[in-house]
């Protein structure tokens, strides 16, 4: 186990994960919004959310989004906060295969259930993508492959945690989509 040191923006740890396949990332990055270690306060999402939005805000390649779009499960509630924080509407990309129009399935390497679909007719449309922590990039790279091919423009990447350990920045930049993180592990 690692702590983060207390004065970071937006405290995150690295835990491990007991009984996973080998093919499963063995180790899982807790945070403040994830219910995990602690309660979390209503007042802890807005103030998260708004950190998050202004980061992105600031950010030098930033891009105004018309939509969010966060990952199922743990990117469900920073893309509310930030929705909440940016006045934006969100989508959520789901590990639910659905009968529904417009479907985009693109996967997630580490993951138990590989498998994630976003629905719904994005094209023309700017997105933000938000999610809880990147590692490697690779979940969000196939997303935005996923996008691009459906005429979306992917704005940049808006991530609670970066886990420097998986090297995914390098990843994105060769994509040309920005990442803007609170937190650095």
């Amino acid at each position: 186990m690692t702590t983060v040191p207390e004065d970071l923006a937006y405290q995150a740890r690295r835990i491990r994960r007991l009984g996973v396949p080998p093919q499963t990332r063995d180790v899982r990055i807790v945070h403040e919004l994830d219910g995990i270690l602690d309660q979390v306060h209503p007042a802890t999402l807005l103030r998260t959310g708004s950190a998050l939005w202004e980061a992105w805000s600031r950010h030098p390649d930033f891009t105004a989004p018309d939509v969010l779009l966060g990952l199922d499960a743990g990117g469900i509630l920073p893309t509310v906060a930030v929705a909440w924080a940016g006045d934006l509407p969100y989508r959520l990309a789901w590990k639910l295969d659905l009968d529904l129009p417009d479907k985009r399935r693109f996967t997630e390497p580490h993951a138990r259930r590989t498998e994630v679909f976003t629905y719904g007719d994005l094209a023309g449309t700017r997105v933000l993508i938000v999610d809880d922590e990147i590692t490697t990039g690779n979940t969000l790279a196939n997303l935005i492959t996923v996008l691009r091919e459906s005429a979306v423009e992917v704005t940049g990447i808006a991530c609670l945690i970066e886990d420097t350990t998986g090297n995914a920045r390098p990843l994105l930049e060769s994509l040309g989509v920005p990442l803007c993180t609170l937190t650095r592990l």
